[in-house]
């Protein structure tokens, strides 16, 4: 079998930021990283899922909704990815800032959290996902669409 796309990234070379994994026709998939993959810190599961639920219910109640394709963690447990349409990469990366603000200010009952909405109901951790949302926040501040470019960010090292 071929490898697939995701796989052929130097995972050592990058950091906490926000990257173009994969561009398929009008399709893009964000590659939004937490932490720093290999890094021995990794988001643990019940936060893993409280950020799930408050950021796909921002984004797709957010201006961009109608480009949002998918939201979903990665398996690694390093963070997330984004799907989306018909959305310039300045939008993306205000999507994403406005996101994970949201998420680090969040109070209430998290949405989606009954036994009826959800296959993990009681996985949930609120306090640890507004902390982890932080550092990709900072990193955030200043983006530039210039940075979705893996390999901006490798001849920078």
């Amino acid at each position: 079998m071929n490898k697939i796309a995701s796989f052929q990234v130097d995972h050592t070379k990058f950091g906490i930021g926000m990257y173009i994994s994969r561009i398929d026709g009008d399709i893009v998939t964000y590659d939004i990283r937490m932490v720093k993959p290999n890094g021995g810190i990794y988001i643990e599961n019940p936060s893993l899922h409280t950020i799930e639920h408050l950021f796909a219910t921002y984004a797709r109640n957010s201006e961009f909704k109608d480009s949002v394709i998918y939201v979903g963690p990665m398996g690694c447990r390093t963070g997330f990815y984004l799907l989306a349409r018909n959305l310039s990469s300045e939008n993306a990366i205000k999507l994403v800032r406005d996101s994970f603000e949201f998420i680090s200010g969040f109070e209430g009952t998290i949405p989606g959290t009954t036994i009826e909405e959800c296959g993990n109901y009681l996985e949930h951790n609120l306090e640890s996902a507004k902390k982890d949302v932080l550092p990709l926040l900072k990193k955030l501040e200043n983006y530039t669409p210039e940075m979705l470019d893996y390999s901006w960010h490798f001849s920078k090292k």
